[in-house]
């Protein structure tokens, strides 16, 4: 199968996992980065909802592995130039799904940390989910990279359309203003916090689309 193919459909699986790991998460009754909780809310979710948790991260390296192929690939198809390299701007996205797989490894560790926190030290619970949530806040500016260079390259090199690089664009305009104000949010809930939700679900829709454009390719 050529690797542009193979790469969308790890586009989409990313999507797919992303979605059964927050749907495990909502449905379990753990808060969202946009809902205000106590800190006795959260290490009495924590301390009960162990095993679902451990269930969604476990989904996860899977998650960081297709998002790394979708990359690749969308670098591959997007050529290189005159002298053989790649658009500056796909490697600015390329950078950006790598950093974001690094630093959302670091988010999810410390969610396991607050699980273990809440049954054995829960003192040290407020303390771990600041961080969580600060994480999880920076994280987004890595996301918005990789929506502006891989839809800036996807235009430029006319891989992609205008709508679905506008759709990047804004998404990661969204993301990079939650990204910004996240110090605001972590001893309560960011006042923007909605416009990195809004962001995010342009983000999985903005993927699940590229999949759809790689999987048409015929490219290896």
């Amino acid at each position: 199968m050529a690797f542009s193919r193979v790469a969308g459909v790890a586009g989409l699986g990313f999507v797919a996992v992303l979605i059964v790991a927050n749907l495990l998460l909502t449905v379990a009754g753990f808060p969202t980065p946009s809902e205000a909780v106590s800190v006795a809310e959260i290490t009495a979710v924590y301390a009960s909802g162990g095993g679902t948790l451990r269930l969604a991260s476990a989904l996860l390296p899977a998650a960081w592995l297709l998002a790394t192929v979708f990359a690749v690939g969308v670098c591959l198809v997007l050529g290189r130039d005159a002298r053989g390299r790649l658009d500056p701007w796909a490697v600015v996205g390329l950078g950006g799904v790598l950093m974001q797989s690094v630093v959302f490894t670091a988010v999810e560790a410390t969610r396991l940390a607050v699980m273990s926190a809440a049954a054995h030290d829960p003192g040290s619970v407020g303390g771990l989910w600041a961080l969580h949530t600060a994480l999880f806040g920076f994280n987004q500016v890595f996301l918005a990279t990789a929506l502006f260079g891989l839809s800036a390259a996807g235009i430029r090199n006319g891989v992609i359309g205008r709508w679905h690089a506008r759709t990047g664009i804004a998404a990661g305009s969204l993301l990079f203003v939650t990204a910004t104000t996240s110090p605001y949010g972590v001893d309560g809930t960011n006042p923007l916090a909605l416009l990195g939700l809004a962001g995010w679900l342009l983000w999985v829709g903005w993927i699940a689309a590229f999949g759809v454009v790689l999987l048409r390719r015929t490219e290896r």
